[in-house]
């Protein structure tokens, strides 16, 4: 069974609910599906919702085109497979409804515009802190419901380290740490040549499975990709890097003078080709990026949890701004749904339900 932990006495706003889930992979995801089948149910119906009404396509085409997927799965990460089994089967999900969740993006190909604007995030290495320790974190921008929809997990396989992270409800990878110091969080960076494969959302928590950076990348390459995601990671030996990637390529970019910051956009030489996110979102993006890069380094030295979490609710860059709010873009639903600054060199995340501006950073840290 799962065991639940309230999350700490905040004196206003809300939190996200905490589980923890450990076991077998199988028995990871009954937890799962057992602890979230109402909220999982709500995903489910708004991911099935949404891809009709923005893309027009039926629930049986979504189905049908989720499962073309699994079979890439069971060959980089059969472990997916059995925790997204055991999910479906207690949250009373068919499989396909199952693996729909875990590829919203994939299953939206051809990606629709307002849908490629997500997320601003950052790397600190210990030299650039205020207290030698790395940080490492992300705003998480999705449509508004997902701040309705998510938990925060701690995950504890068996057979591999345990992870702490942010969940949208019945998605079983999406970004946090692990308990050997490595954090993973990730962007939406748009290309062509999507194809089936392995899907995005999983490279974050199969990074996850590695004690380093470089090992984390390794792994990444290793898989046959579906599509675009760009990583950005830091591990307790304080290396960090970002890599952006296509279904094909990739490319690492290293801090400047320890720090490093991402966006939407393509960014590493190599890759300029391959942007192909409408030019308002790339406006968008570079504008975060930038804003990003300078709240980081005017405060260069200075930064920790506490720092951090100011930057993370700036918005003075209006209407392009790192803490994104409902009508912020009047043709968009897309908001900070969630945000996290991470220290995974302690083990340790706080994480916001968005927009951060308005909720508390609830500290969350692995059991003993």
């Amino acid at each position: 069974m799962s065991t639940v932990q309230a999350t700490p006495d905040v004196s206003t706003g809300r939190t996200f609910p905490f589980y923890r889930f450990s076991g077998s992979h199988r028995q990871i995801g009954e937890q799962f599906g057992e602890a979230c089948r109402d909220l999982i149910h709500r995903h489910r119906d708004k991911v099935l919702t949404r891809l009709g009404e923005k893309n027009g396509y039926s629930a049986d085409e979504v189905l049908d085109k989720a499962m073309g997927y699994r079979p890439f799965v069971l060959q980089y990460a059969p472990f997916f497979d059995d925790e997204i089994q055991g999910m479906a089967a207690a949250a009373g999900l068919t499989l396909p409804e199952a693996y729909l969740l875990q590829l919203r993006a994939e299953a939206a190909t051809p990606i629709v515009g307002d849908e490629t604007d997500e997320c601003t995030t950052f790397a600190v290495q210990p030299e650039a802190t205020a207290n030698g320790v790395g940080l490492v974190g992300q705003n998480a921008d999705l449509p508004a419901f997902y701040g309705e929809i998510s938990i925060t997990a701690e995950i504890r396989a068996d057979d591999q380290p345990a992870v702490l992270m942010v969940l949208p409800a019945g998605q079983v990878s999406y970004i946090g740490i692990n308990d050997r110091g490595l954090g993973v969080f990730a962007n939406f960076v748009t290309c062509e040549g999507w194809r089936k494969g392995f899907p995005r959302y999983f490279l974050s928590r199969l990074a996850l499975t590695e004690s380093t950076v470089d090992g984390a990348i390794d792994r990444v390459r290793s898989v046959r990709r579906a599509s675009s995601r760009n990583l950005i990671m830091l591990d307790a030996n304080g290396t960090a890097a970002d890599l952006e990637t296509t279904p094909t390529r990739d490319g690492r970019l290293e801090p400047d003078n320890g720090l490093l910051a991402h966006s939407n956009h393509y960014v590493h030489e190599s890759l300029l080709d391959e942007e192909r996110s409408p030019a308002k979102n790339v406006a968008n993006s570079r504008v975060r990026l930038q804003q990003m890069r300078d709240l980081l380094a005017a405060n260069r030295g200075q930064l920790d949890a506490d720092r951090m979490q100011s930057i993370m609710r700036d918005r003075t860059c209006y209407p392009d701004t790192l803490c994104r709010m409902p009508g912020d873009d009047p043709d968009s639903d897309t908001i900070t749904f969630a945000s996290v600054i991470a220290e995974p060199s302690e083990g340790r995340m706080w994480v916001a339900v968005g927009p951060p501006n308005e909720n508390p950073y609830v500290p969350l840290e692995f059991s003993a």
